[in-house]
């Protein structure tokens, strides 16, 4: 199991992580260009414009705290979700965007 499952599961155990989140490096203009998914194909890490991979935990606070543009985060399953913002393309929704 890698860092970005291992994170994905800490999320879908209780939502927190279970060691502290890194802070970004780079974030001004950051945007996801990138996806991970698991076997069940649930996106569980991304790929920035400025060269971050995120495993969720870190791109929710990313989107939470402003620093991540074009995302929105909403409540679902008792937890907070990650999702690209509506705008009507279906080209730049996460679940179309390239796997790295």
């Amino acid at each position: 199991m890698d860092r970005f499952d291992k994170a994905y599961q800490d999320y879908l155990n209780n939502g927190q992580p279970s060691r502290e989140i890194k802070p970004l490096e780079n974030t001004d203009g950051m945007r996801i260009t990138a996806v991970r998914k698991n076997d069940d194909g649930d996106l569980i890490a991304f790929q920035t414009n400025t060269g971050e991979e995120l495993d969720y935990l870190q791109a929710l606070e990313a989107a939470n705290n402003g620093t991540l543009a074009g995302v929105d985060v909403f409540q679902k399953y008792g937890r907070d979700i990650i999702r690209s913002e509506p705008d009507s393309t279906k080209e730049n929704n996460l679940d179309h965007l390239p796997e790295f």
